[in-house]
């Protein structure tokens, strides 16, 4: 990992398969926005993914993250400007993102503000704009962090306090990628936890408050993956994505949740890879 200071004098954590963080040989590059929570580091299967696609993988960790100096009140539009700097101290002009969970309104956020640099995004089990509407919230297994998120930061830190991991979030699917080719997903998740509340706190947050960018502003190629049986993000949170961008080209996984449908992630770097070729 690299530490990077920004303009504001906070410093971001920075994974990057390039070998030593340098130019590396004009390879296409992805940034991969994490999930929440978790460390904002490149584990399998994403590594060998992109290096079995000849693409060079970053990921920025973001604010109260890993080590990442936190940002309390930040929007989901605070983490284009903090990438933009981070590519400029890279030496990276082009890239696609590429989110996960957490990670999903982040990488549209790149797309949206920075239109120049980010050419292509994708996201898996994003959520959407929040609007506290029934549609919103129907289906998720523990809606408390958010919920308790809602009535602010204080708030949410309060909930976490006493708050425990409900497994029935995850459904079968989820459990075998978790046991599998995922297994470093759920580590990385517990890592995160360990590191503070800030991150975690902070994302729910911004989830649930005004994410300072319109989706309608979001008009480079735009790939969208929801499982069908997600408990943590309900689908009805990808078909409204889908159809706040008609643009998008939009997959519903009927047979999986949360976790199973990161199993597309390679198809997903296929597409996005496609852009920066072209």
């Amino acid at each position: 990992m690299q530490t990077i200071e920004l303009g504001d004098g906070r410093s971001v954590l920075v994974d990057d398969t390039a070998p030593d963080h340098g130019v590396d040989g004009g390879r296409p590059t992805l940034v991969w926005h994490h999930e929440s929570p978790h460390t904002g580091v490149l584990f399998e299967p994403l590594r060998s993914a992109a290096t079995d696609r000849g693409l060079r993988l970053v990921a920025v960790t973001r604010p109260g993250y890993g080590g990442a100096d936190p940002l309390p009140g930040r929007r989901v539009a605070d983490g284009a400007h903090d990438l933009e700097q981070v590519l400029d101290a890279l030496g990276i002009d082009r890239v696609a993102a590429l989110g996960g969970s957490g990670g999903g309104p982040h990488a549209l956020a790149t797309a949206a503000l920075l239109p120049d640099r980010v050419a292509a995004v994708a996201t898996l089990a994003s959520p959407a704009p929040f609007d506290d509407s029934p549609t919103w919230w129907d289906g998720m297994a523990d809606d408390g962090g958010l919920r308790a998120a809602t009535a602010g930061r204080q708030a949410r830190i309060t909930w976490a306090a006493s708050a425990a991991f409900d497994p029935s979030q995850f459904v079968d699917t989820d459990w075998a990628a978790l046991d599998g080719d995922w297994a470093a997903l759920g580590k990385d998740a517990t890592a995160a936890g360990g590191s503070g509340l800030q991150g975690g706190v902070d994302d729910d947050v911004a989830f649930v408050t005004d994410w300072g960018f319109a989706l309608s502003a979001v008009t480079v190629p735009t790939f969208l993956v929801h499982g069908r049986r997600d408990r943590v993000v309900p689908v009805a949170h990808g078909r409204a994505l889908a159809e706040a961008m008609p643009g998008a080209a939009y997959e519903e996984r009927p047979d999986d949740g949360h976790i199973a449908v990161l199993s597309t992630v390679p198809t997903l770097m296929d597409r996005l890879a496609e852009v920066l070729r072209a």
